[in-house]
């Protein structure tokens, strides 16, 4: 799995946490809970009758994953709002700074084995990048779901998980979101004091 290393360092991490900060964003939000759903939704309609619907985040990356927007299945067990930044495929993403799509993370050897999938059974991942228009990275938004998927979904999932990306960042853009508070403003410097601390390997 994708993780921080000196070959690969979060190099925006910093420019990250300040424009996250001047956005006000890193609190979880009903309005990016609702952009979620409607995610899941949309992507479960993509595939048709018996669609399984996903789990579906906003994810804004620090020192950890945070889930900003977070969908559960209402017949699926229920996830946190944080990770560690070495669990999942939103790392890969922020790494390559595109879009990845594993309609079915067992026909990928390098993806299918991650502690995250195993834990809630992960089978399909897509995922994109949210880049600010000054060109930081922020963060991803995601789906993710339980029923592995035909390669040849891969295509429409693709162009699903870039078009939401896109809205969303022009709804961060439009104040999605924003609130900001000292006590954000303290989590995001700490984030990144932890950093700084955080040995690479």
């Amino acid at each position: 799995m994708s993780r921080d290393t000196p070959d690969h360092p979060d190099a925006e991490l910093q420019q990250r946490i300040h424009l996250l900060t001047e956005l006000g964003l890193g609190e979880s939000d009903e309005q990016f809970d609702a952009f979620a759903a409607e995610l899941a939704t949309a992507f479960a309609a993509q595939l048709g009758e018996g669609g399984e619907v996903p789990y579906a985040m906003v994810n804004l990356v620090t020192s950890e994953q945070y889930f900003v927007g977070l969908h559960c299945p209402d017949d699926k067990g229920q996830v946190g709002r944080t990770m560690s930044r070495d669990h999942g495929y939103c790392p890969e993403v922020v790494r390559r700074r595109k879009a990845l799509v594993l309609p079915d993370v067992y026909a990928h050897p390098r993806f299918s084995t991650n502690k995250v999938a195993d834990q809630i059974g992960i089978r399909t991942y897509a995922g994109a990048p949210l880049i600010h228009l000054d060109g930081t990275l922020l963060g991803t938004v995601c789906i993710v779901g339980t029923t592995g998927l035909p390669l040849s979904t891969g295509k429409s999932s693709l162009a699903l998980i870039k078009d939401h990306a896109k809205r969303l960042m022009q709804l961060i853009d439009g104040g999605l979101g924003h609130h900001t508070t000292d006590h954000q403003s303290a989590g995001y410097q700490g984030a990144l004091t932890r950093d700084r601390r955080r040995p690479r390997r």
